[in-house]
């Protein structure tokens, strides 16, 4: 069968802007993407909230911290050249009492060590910027901004066909074998043969991880984050981005507010154990991915520290109510009236043994595979500098 120099595993945007950067990189050298779905970005890159985000969460020197800053000024530089739409609108990061203060000014150091533009602004000022919004302090982040990335994936896998590179769709992997120099992936569509592969598969990353070979050190636990849209009469209660003040004692950020690029309010979303890994509704049920889940000894060591928490999502999942009380924190005027559900996503997050979240990007070499083990958010605001740096690995695994 052909040869081809790099299959890529997954079509989302972190394996289309690998493919991509390693067309930049290595112009003439063949590239085959793998997806296993009838469409492109199909899954996390097309189910997320569309923020480009400036990086001010991330701990100073990170991989989340570097390629966040870096990727952020690719990815607007990228959509200026192809004609994506994109907003540099800003965001608020709000605390609502004395007691979030320190982490509000600590969420402000950091963004000041990772270099983010941003400010401490009074209520005043934050009622200038976003008038139906509760606080009596806030972080305005003036470089945040939202974006389409779905139609990012769309200029990005034109660029791949125009320079000679092969999309599948519908391509599922199924299995590999190497001989050393050269992989097989084994697919529903026969076999394809590469020198070197790049794994980014998303919900699936650490099972394709096992098929090549490598015991991941992280399980992907999926959490499903439901969301609401406002009604069109309420959409004036919300003018761009609007965070809570994270807990620090919880491992996501909070519901919060998202201006869309092509129009409408998101609200949310909570965070759930989904019942599959692509159990975007309450009723899919997948049940070994469940047991997978329910009997996984890192779950069950997260379950019994934020018991409490999770119960509160799990509750919001179910009562509209609740999930309304949790928004109307940050926007009192908020009723259930003005809500309708919107589209939920599932979060591929990586959990180690020991109950601990991977928190940053994981990414590691095995032979002349590269898996990414975990790339949550901000992964798409990141994906051409993190393509950048996959790719710098296959140059010196194959020199």
């Amino acid at each position: 069968m052909p040869t081809s120099d790099l299959i890529v595993i997954g079509g989302g945007i972190v394996g289309l802007a690998t493919a991509y950067k390693y067309q930049q990189q290595f112009p003439g050298r063949s590239v085959l993407l793998l997806e296993k779905e009838s469409e492109l970005a199909a899954h996390q890159t097309g189910r997320n909230s569309g923020v480009l985000h400036s990086g001010i969460y991330y701990k100073p020197g990170s991989l989340k911290a570097k390629n966040c800053r870096e990727g952020k000024l690719a990815m607007e530089a990228f959509c200026q050249a192809e004609g994506v739409p994109y907003d540099i609108c800003g965001k608020v990061i709000v605390a609502l009492s004395d007691e979030e203060l320190p982490r509000l000014d600590s969420i402000y150091e950091r963004g000041l060590a990772n270099g983010v533009k941003c400010e401490i602004i009074s209520r005043e000022r934050l009622l200038e910027l976003e008038p139906h919004v509760a606080g009596i302090r806030a972080i305005h982040v003036p470089e945040t901004g939202i974006v389409d990335y779905p139609m990012v994936c769309k200029k990005l896998a034109e660029r791949i066909v125009a320079a000679g590179g092969e999309i599948k769709l519908g391509t599922a992997a199924l299995g590999f074998k190497s001989d050393g120099a050269t992989t097989i992936v084994e697919t529903i569509a026969g076999g394809f043969a590469a020198r070197q592969v790049v794994n980014c598969a998303g919900l699936y990353s650490d099972r394709v991880a096992a098929l090549t070979g490598e015991e991941p050190p992280a399980k992907i636990i999926p959490f499903r984050g439901e969301y609401f849209e406002l009604k069109p009469e309420a959409e004036h209660l919300v003018k761009n981005l609007i965070y809570p003040v994270p807990d620090p004692a919880f491992p996501f950020l909070g519901v919060h507010f998202t201006r869309m690029i092509n129009g409408g309010i998101e609200c949310g979303p909570n965070a759930v154990l989904a019942f599959a890994r692509e159990g975007y509704f309450k009723s899919t049920i997948n049940i070994p991915e469940l047991a997978e889940s329910l009997t996984y000894p890192g779950f069950l060591r997260l379950a019994a520290k934020y018991w409490k928490m999770g119960a509160g999502e799990m509750w919001r999942s179910v009562s509209k109510r609740a999930f309304v009380r949790a928004l109307a924190r940050l926007v009192p005027e908020i009723k259930a009236e003005h809500l309708v559900a919107a589209p939920a996503g599932v979060r591929a997050q990586a959990l180690m043994r020991d109950g601990s979240l991977v928190d940053d990007f994981l990414i590691e070499s095995h032979g002349n595979v590269v898996n990414v083990l975990n790339a949550p958010s901000p992964a798409a605001t990141s994906a051409l500098t993190i393509g950048d740096s996959i790719v710098e690995r296959l140059a010196a695994a194959r020199s």
